[in-house]
């Protein structure tokens, strides 16, 4: 499992996001607090606090891929 921080503050980031993500077949988990949501569910992600940046749980074999796909919504 790998984790990175992401910034998901706007809708259309959300929904590109979540496009992005639906390609692959592994799990990935939005952790925000104490609450945990499939990165796959847009109701479970707008959820969550979206002001501040949100861990990403990859659940994936070949995280390298994943991770170029989802490179622009990861912060530092």
């Amino acid at each position: 499992m790998k984790a990175v921080q992401i910034s998901l503050n706007s809708i259309e980031k959300v929904k590109a996001f979540v496009n992005e993500i639906a390609k692959f077949d592994s799990d990935f988990d939005l952790v925000s607090g104490r609450y945990v949501i499939d990165a796959k569910s847009i109701m479970g992600i707008f959820s969550l606090d979206l002001s501040k940046p949100i861990t990403l749980n990859i659940h994936a074999d070949d995280n390298a891929e994943v991770l170029e796909a989802i490179a622009p919504y990861i912060v530092e």
